[in-house]
């Protein structure tokens, strides 16, 4: 059965709504790694999302995709995230060498640092063919308020937001705008850092306790 896709607004072209975050687990070289990557895109997955603040995550992907001969495949979506235009420039292209690419699907600028001044350069960058889309992430409530201003200011074709079953405060605002700002959605931590699994598991042996 192929994977769900729904449409980029902006643009019109599908994704698979099922991507791969690459906090942690590829933070650094390990084994298991390869062939996750390689599995994930058998399936017809596409969508890897990764920051040059996930430890040596970029340069991890970006070997594995170059060893797999898959970037074709893939949607690579990455981060700036650091204060100043010359430090973004640097870190962005810094990305374009460690996931060993020309091209980079989409930039966002991570937690809103420095909004304003990286969104003026992924513009140019978009321009010259270098990207194909921007947006804006957060991970933070408490960054809601000034992630909605955004929102409303700036053209973005994507934003990244926390999202999961015992986190829905993005569903009151922010989703509902990004449907009428013809912004795509991107959910970051869909099981809370693992809250989710760790509950599921607490109520798993609470129950063989009591079947005791």
């Amino acid at each position: 059965m192929p994977l769900l896709r729904k449409k980029i607004p902006s643009s019109g072209e599908e994704l698979p709504v099922i991507g791969l975050g690459t906090a942690r687990r590829y933070e650094r070289p390990g084994p298991g790694l390869r062939e996750t990557l390689a599995r994930f895109g058998a399936l017809g997955a596409a969508v890897i999302d990764t920051a040059p603040v996930y430890g040596d995550a970029e340069t991890v992907v970006g070997d594995l995709i170059q060893q797999l001969g898959s970037r074709e495949r893939l949607f690579l979506a990455t981060k700036v995230s650091i204060r100043g235009r010359e430090a973004g420039v640097q870190q962005i292209e810094q990305s374009f060498r460690q996931l060993r690419t020309s091209k980079i699907d989409l930039i966002a600028v991570h937690n809103l640092r420095d909004t304003d001044t990286h969104l003026a350069t992924l513009r140019e960058l978009k321009k010259q063919g270098r990207i194909r889309y921007i947006g804006i992430t957060t991970s933070s409530d408490r960054q809601y308020p000034d992630f909605e201003q955004t929102m409303r200011r700036e053209t973005l074709d994507f934003i990244q937001v926390d999202y999961a079953l015992d986190n829905r405060g993005a569903g009151e605002r922010l989703l509902p705008l990004a449907a009428g700002r013809g912004m795509a959605v991107m959910v970051n931590l869909p099981f809370g850092r693992g809250r989710l699994f760790d509950a599921a598991q607490r109520r798993r042996m609470e129950s063989l306790i009591d079947a005791i």
